[in-house]
């Protein structure tokens, strides 16, 4: 009995402590999204909650630039309206009656001028103006829409050449370093053929799409030229710069990257002069890419095996640079191939220029790339290897 006693107690205990009363609410919340006639989102203005159809306002809260409004209010059934900052305060530009304020809840009500009930009470001839704007804004989301396609494209085309850039490296570390070189040749062959064939496929597509964009031509033409279809590729050039000429505001990056892609397929195909002109061009065009250009002009004539070329780009190109050491590994190489043999001595004779560009590389670069090689070379001429050797001064 007495456990069953003090366990009676102990809930009568329990029943007798007070309960604490909870202050109702005396007020509730309306909030909202603010729609102009056009359908874009009203970032000005206010909406107040009146008692008497708009005459007056009890409560008023500001449109923020998002377009939604948010407030307290007493309970009640209230007129939501809305007003432009230059509406006049007896005067609304939309209500909607019958909004009620809840104590304690909030409670949804937009404000959408944009639809037919309020379009439809507007002048005609405002109207008019209403479609034609949104006609106009409808274009410009849809040309907003391309804009962001291309430069997503475009992210992708960036990233591409720099991988086909990076494709040998990439091939040696797939097939290791002591795959055959005949192997490693066919897989960075195989790497380029895919990216370039990517950005191929996405700017003919781009082009299509937004033909007016200079961009787009000269990334199809470095596509191009990566997969060797020079032909095709000497016309996208020329049609970027074509753009580039009519264009309110010319882009030298785009220049000179379009001229040196017609240098490049010149002196792939031969035509020597016509090669040394795009890459000046290139120069002129883009100063500040000049020497990048022009080296770039040298490594391809050396690619060609067009020695008299290559020397004669890597003396512009070291007029620009005279510190960059592969320009005198690319002269040297250019000038060892008129290298003679002395009918009397049977000795090796290096053509002028050729010792001392050699000579230059190694001073610049004494544990360079190619620096074994230049060594082996100076040796076979049975010269002595001057590591302090200092180029002559250019006259000017």
């Amino acid at each position: 009995m007495k456990r069953n006693l003090s366990l009676w107690l102990g809930m009568a205990a329990f029943a007798l402590l007070p309960v604490l009363a909870q202050t109702p609410a005396t007020t509730g919340k309306i909030h909202g999204h603010v729609t102009n006639p056009t359908g874009a989102s009203q970032t000005v203005g206010s909406v107040s909650l009146s008692t008497d159809g708009g005459k007056s306002s009890k409560y008023t809260f500001p449109v923020s630039a998002t377009g939604d409004y948010a407030g307290e209010a007493t309970p009640g059934t209230y007129s939501v309206v809305f007003r432009q900052p230059d509406t006049p305060a007896d005067k609304m530009v939309d209500s909607f009656d019958g909004v009620k304020v809840i104590a304690g809840q909030d409670v949804l009500q937009d404000v959408d001028m944009s639809r037919k009930a309020f379009v439809d009470k507007l002048p005609a001839e405002q109207q008019k103006q209403l479609e034609e704007l949104k006609k106009h804004n409808s274009e410009a989301m849809k040309a907003n829409e391309v804009i962001k396609n291309l430069n997503a494209d475009l992210r992708v085309v960036a990233q591409n050449i720099k991988e086909a850039d990076t494709a040998r490296a990439t091939a040696l570390q797939a097939l290791g370093a002591t795959a055959p070189k005949a192997d490693v040749d066919a897989k960075e062959a195989e790497i380029k053929a895919a990216k370039y064939g990517e950005i191929e496929t996405l700017m003919l597509r781009d082009t299509a799409a937004k033909p007016d964009a200079s961009v787009l031509w000269a990334q199809l033409g470095q596509a191009q030229v990566g997969l060797k279809k020079y032909d095709a590729a000497e016309v996208t050039f020329k049609k970027a710069l074509e753009l580039e000429a009519a264009a309110k505001k010319q882009n030298p990056a785009i220049q000179g990257l379009s001229n040196s892609g017609l240098g490049e397929i010149y002196a792939r195909t031969g035509k020597v002069p016509e090669a040394n002109a795009a890459y000046d061009a290139a120069a002129k065009v883009n100063p500040t890419q000049a020497g990048f250009y022009l080296k770039n002009e040298a490594v391809i004539f050396f690619q060609m095996n067009n020695g008299d070329a290559q020397v004669a780009a890597a003396d512009e190109a070291i007029k620009l640079d005279p510190t960059q050491a592969v320009l005198y590994y690319l002269k040297g190489n250019g000038l060892v191939q008129k290298t003679t043999v002395d009918p009397k001595t049977h000795q090796l004779t290096p053509p002028a220029g050729c010792i001392e560009a050699y000579q230059k590389y190694l001073e610049l670069a004494p544990t360079g790339p190619y620096a074994t090689e230049v060594k082996g070379i100076i040796a076979g001429f049975s010269q002595k290897i001057d590591n302090s050797y200092k180029a002559p001064k250019s006259k000017k």
